[in-house]
């Protein structure tokens, strides 16, 4: 029963922030200069189990390239509902992408942990680029990803 009440907690902190106890936490994604065309990037949540909760993010809007996403894709089976409203263009190597959210407080110090998976096209794909666990202690502080993420901070 706690995860569906967190996943709960999840989606409406994000559609509903006036009804749960949530922060604005903007994350701040730098990419390498990779040399490639724009990565797509999809921001989602996991629980301590390592089951999907919910998707926050997903950066490049085309569909036919959501697969690449794989680890995402696996989470969600590629469905588009999990990011309707929540999409934003591809991101330029070299280029800073910096998004504000509403993430509900449960989700701070309680085993959740933000993943950022990363393709690009005519290169190779990066599942699970980020995998860092939502902490009050990990606010501000700039994780490096494997591939084409140079750093992720959330704050």
């Amino acid at each position: 029963m706690k995860p569906l009440l967190a996943a709960l907690a999840l989606t409406t902190a994000l559609t509903l922030p006036g009804l749960a106890l949530a922060r604005p936490v903007t994350l701040t994604t730098t990419l390498n200069a990779y040399g490639g065309d724009g990565a797509y990037l999809a921001y989602y949540v996991t629980d301590a189990t390592g089951a999907y909760v919910g998707s926050l993010w997903m950066a490049g809007g085309k569909s036919k390239y959501y697969e690449h996403l794989s680890d995402w894709y696996a989470a969600t089976g590629g469905d588009p509902a999990q990011i309707n409203g929540i999409t934003g263009a591809s991101v330029g190597a070299g280029r800073d992408l910096e998004i504000t959210l509403d993430l509900a407080d449960a989700l701070f110090d309680a085993g959740y942990t933000l993943h950022v998976d990363a393709a690009v096209e005519d290169m190779r794909d990066s599942p699970n680029e980020i995998a860092v666990p939502l902490t009050s202690a990990g606010l501000g502080r700039a994780v490096p990803g494997r591939r084409y993420i140079a750093s992720l901070t959330y704050r």
